[in-house]
């Protein structure tokens, strides 16, 4: 699986990171986590405002911190 934060490196960006590095450890979830700061790849992906959240290429979330909970929820199978 892998996981990209997509932002420029604001402390929302920088908070949604640090609940999905605890979340899939939480969960024992075998993840790449990335943070994506690229401007160019960001709009590729349509997100308006940051920070994003996807999951192997697919946007789930944009313009909020996530908490563990709902990151937890957004990666279970089902």
């Amino acid at each position: 699986m892998k996981i990209e934060i997509l932002g420029m490196g604001c402390p929302k960006c920088k908070a949604l990171y640090e609940n999905t590095r605890q979340a899939v450890r939480e969960e024992g979830i075998q993840a790449d986590i990335e943070k994506v700061e690229d401007m160019d790849k960001i709009t590729e992906y349509g997100v308006l405002m940051t920070p994003g959240f996807a999951v192997d290429g697919q946007i789930k979330s944009t313009g909020k911190v996530l908490t563990r909970e709902e990151i937890k929820n957004l990666l279970s199978p089902g």
